[in-house]
């Protein structure tokens, strides 16, 4: 069995409305692995480096500011096929798009001023959760 470990963030909003506990359960009951967690308050540099395709574009300082608003649950997460599994368990990006069931179904927001509060942040591949891993904890080999 291949393992493949994956960056998962539990952004402000699902620490601020407590969905912290039922990430870590769905990511359980799934029987992956927790490799790492920690809390972390992100610093401007982990947000561009993290978000590194998207810092001229006009909408990243809301990005910016929404993600140093409150407390981030960083988490290194492995097993078979985890990056495209956790992204199904998350559901789509746009809260309103995102099926009933997933985590962004479940709990996340759409907010009047476009603003999306959408509770996690999960690597795309495995090429990207390397990159990720390395920004959140660099104490990691």
């Amino acid at each position: 069995m291949t393992e493949e470990r994956s960056l998962i963030l539990v952004k402000p909003d699902g620490v601020l409305n407590g969905h912290i506990g039922e990430v870590i359960t769905r990511i359980e009951n799934r029987r992956y692995q927790i490799k790492a967690l920690k809390v972390v308050n992100a610093s401007k540099e982990q947000l561009a480096e993290h978000y590194n395709q998207l810092v001229d574009k006009p909408f990243y300082p809301s990005i910016e500011e929404f993600m140093q608003s409150g407390p981030i649950v960083a988490m290194i997460v492995s097993g078979k096929n985890i990056v495209e599994t956790f992204r199904k368990m998350a559901g789509a990006t746009n809260p309103s798009d995102a099926l009933i069931g997933t985590i962004r179904g479940d709990f996340a927001r759409e907010w009047d001023k476009g603003s999306i509060q959408n509770v996690v942040h999960s690597s795309d591949s495995i090429e990207s959760a390397e990159r990720e891993i390395k920004i959140w904890f660099p104490e990691e080999k």
